[in-house]
């Protein structure tokens, strides 16, 4: 619950702590039962609490502990620019209480408790990486304490650092800089050698150049040490008398009034260039910086001091991801290489898979990133661009990358002459210029593209090919859990369902019109869609299982999400735990529902697993009286998700794609080496601290072994137990 504020400890248990001294909350003056709901944005701490285990845990290899550092700071950034912002926004304009019962500005002080707990420990962690870093050769060592190396350093600092730097005074003649978000900077204090007058001036850091500089091969420098090494060049007549690193975090969310907009796509660019004059929400310093210097930043930006975080050792740490980058394999995870999907394998090495042929034999359910997401999923857009008889592509695309083959292969197809339909949604956070450039290339190359729709984020992940077959036409269909990015799918796991089911492609037809058109649609034959039938349906399927209870027929769900926050379905999960369906959540993010409360959420069970990569699919399966069903796609359950997004989620009806699912979840269910729970009184804890003994079975190991093993996946729906809705692994 909110009142609780959980801390790592070395053993990987994040344990409840009481509340802040002197304090009463709203929500701690209620008893357990009362309080059913955990706070969002603390519950989203104890999600990055996990990440920043993994950076500490020494079972992993050292370059990938560097990479959780950095994925933790990056992440937390992303909190404050979002979630703190809008907590801000509230707090000023008296919101009432969240779902817990803590007002924002209730959570604003238990998010600053908690943020200094993390921050320090995740300062911790890089000390210790850092020397154990050392002793396998890659130092990461301070200016100071390589004074042989100075010489070369100020001859790198003139020949690449200097021309990039501007320096700004702070005076009555110079007003205080603007400080653009996330970007580090020196305060420098000076004295004039020639007045004794005590000076102010800003140094920004380039972010243009590596954070590290290598001095020697794997021997690096921060760079902004060495600049404040070598600010005599920058300050002449000067004496430098101090400098510290600081970081300015804004507020990023855009804020469009669509229904007033002549041109989203206009209004969109608009705002980008407001998001770099966002309201500050918080300030990262030095440790060691003076009272003084940082009053001057405070009036300067126009912040309270308890927006002021201070950092024991280097700021912004998401630059470690470039010594994660470093050519050091003997420090990083086996490498491994996804396979092809069995049904998705050539007939011969010098020929492309037929998709179509593959998807008309059944559907196929690919699982990235352990499956190739190019052998899949891009082939299956690269044989619709060339294949003469597809004469139409349709596509939704939420997040790509720079390097996009999808994006590239619907650019050719318009090139063709194929009718290409794209909606690009370029509200997509902190995507939305590289959204903005692939939609203008799209459209010179000829396609179709919309933007969106009013009020409402297109999540979902489609895409509808209509092919000439004979006398008539066939559509096939991809829905799938995460986005058409062929960077993400080499570490996020997501999964994938290819159909030619002609109520499938029907639906996925009628959904394009709403998005395209002026189309009004409410209903559809198998698909759910948010935000019409996504929410009555997941209701009614609760219900359902409640029935199935109160009859004494079998009755379970299990859900994996990325989140649930959503009152009313976490609300109907508690009255299917008090009907007595058993219930397993496994959520990799946001929990809100706090389980194994008695006579509320005896029967609900919360998991967690976190690892090499990040688990992004969602899954649901309801036992329905023994004839199970499975469900994939792009929603979690979050009002957002439910109410102001498109997302589609589709019935797996397909028995060897069902067992598929059925292994999936078992394996998660079985983990006990990356696996964390949650318990009744809101604190996470690692399953290994709760059996005391060492994991053995680890999701992520497990389901590369079964990818490989093409013979396995393939017989997996054919073992005992696989029809009749067992979730056991051995089954």
């Amino acid at each position: 619950m909110a009142a609780v504020r959980p801390s790592v400890s070395a053993r990987g248990r994040i344990r409840p702590l009481g509340g802040r001294p002197g304090t009463t909350s709203r929500a701690s003056r209620r008893g357990p039962a009362e309080r059913p709901y955990i706070n969002r944005e603390l519950s989203w701490l104890e999600f990055n609490a996990r990440v920043l285990h993994e950076a500490a845990d020494e079972r992993n290899p050292l370059l990938e502990r560097a990479r959780f550092l950095a994925i933790f700071a990056s992440n937390l950034d992303e909190f404050f620019q979002v979630r703190v912002a809008g907590l801000k926004q509230q707090a000023a304009s008296g919101a009432t209480p969240s779902p817990d019962g803590l007002t924002p500005d209730e959570q604003l002080g238990l998010i600053r408790e908690r943020v200094q707990q993390l921050i320090a420990e995740h300062s911790a962690i890089f000390e210790r990486l850092r020397r154990e870093l050392a002793a396998a050769d890659v130092r990461l060592v301070n200016y100071g304490d390589v004074p042989e190396h100075h010489p070369v350093l100020r001859e790198q600092f003139l020949d690449e650092i200097f021309s990039v730097l501007t320096p700004l005074a702070v005076d009555p003649g110079h007003p205080f800089p603007y400080i653009s978000t996330l970007s580090l900077s020196l305060a420098v204090g000076l004295r004039d050698q020639d007045t004794g007058e005590r000076r102010f001036a800003r140094v920004k850091v380039p972010p243009v150049l590596p954070r590290f500089v290598e001095v020697e091969p794997s021997l690096y420098v921060p760079i902004e040490q060495v600049i404040a090494a070598n600010l005599d060049l920058l300050f002449h007549g000067m004496e430098i008398l101090e400098t510290q690193l600081f970081r300015v975090t804004r507020n990023a969310d855009l804020a469009i009034e669509e229904d007033e907009a002549d041109d989203l796509l206009l209004a969109i660019e608009e705002e980008l260039r407001r998001r770099r004059f966002g309201a500050a929400v918080r300030i990262e310093i030095e440790r060691s910086m003076p009272g003084s210097t940082r009053d001057v930043l405070l009036r300067g930006i126009g912040m309270n001091p308890e927006d002021c975080f201070e950092v024991e050792g280097l700021l912004d740490l998401r630059s470690l991801d470039e010594i994660a980058a470093i050519d050091r394999p003997d420090l990083k995870p086996a490498p491994r290489n996804p396979v092809t999907p069995p049904r998705l394998v050539p007939p011969d090495e010098d020929e492309p898979a037929d998709v179509f042929a593959a998807v008309r034999g059944g559907d196929i359910l690919v699982h990235h990133p352990y499956e190739s997401f190019a052998a899949s999923v891009e082939r299956f857009v690269a044989q619709a661009a060339d294949d003469p008889e597809v004469l139409t592509i349709k596509m939704t695309l939420y997040r790509t990358s720079g390097d996009s083959p999808i994006v590239q292969n619907l650019i050719r197809a318009a090139d063709r002459g194929k009718q290409v339909v794209v909606l690009v949604e370029i509200k997509a956070r902190f995507d939305e210029e590289a959204n903005i450039v692939w939609a203008r290339k799209l459209e010179q190359a000829g396609a179709h593209v919309v933007y969106g729709l009013v009020g409402l984020k297109t999540h979902s992940k489609t895409a509808l090919v209509v092919r000439r077959e004979g006398s008539g036409l066939r559509r096939y269909v991809h829905i799938g859990t995460g986005n058409y990015n062929p960077r993400t799918a080499r570490v996020y796991t997501d999964l994938g369902l290819l159909t030619a089911r002609p109520e499938i492609g029907a639906d996925v037809t009628d959904l394009f019109n709403v998005l395209t058109g002026l189309s009004r649609q409410r209903s559809f034959r198998r698909l759910l869609v948010a935000p019409h039938t996504l929410r009555p349906r997941f209701l009614e399927l609760v219900e359902r299982e409640i029935g199935h209870a109160g009859a004494g027929r079998p009755a379970r769900i299990v859900l994996k999400l990325n989140a649930i926050v959503d009152p009313r379905c976490i609300e109907a999960l508690y009255r299917a735990s008090q009907a007595g369906v058993s219930i397993d959540l496994i959520v990799r993010g946001i929990c809100c529902l706090r389980p194994g409360l008695r006579g509320i959420s005896d029967n609900i069970r919360v998991r967690s697993i976190i690892g090499e990569f990040l688990e992004h699919s969602r899954i649901w399966n309801f036992e329905n009286g023994g004839t199970p069903e499975w469900y994939i796609g792009s929603a979690d359950l979050m009002e957002r998700n439910l109410d102001r997004r498109v997302e589609a989620v589709v019935p797996v009806e397909n028995l060897e794609a069902q067992g598929r699912l059925r292994y999936i979840i078992a394996t998660m269910l079985a983990d006990d080496r990356r696996s964390w729970q949650l318990g009744p009184d809101a604190a996470w804890r690692r399953t290994e601290a709760i059996t005391s003994s060492a994991g053995t079975v680890d999701t992520f190991e497990v389901l590369k072994e079964t990818a490989v093993n093409a013979i396995t996946l393939a017989t997996a729906p054919h073992r005992p137990g696989a029809g009749t809705g067992s979730l056991d692994p051995r089954a």
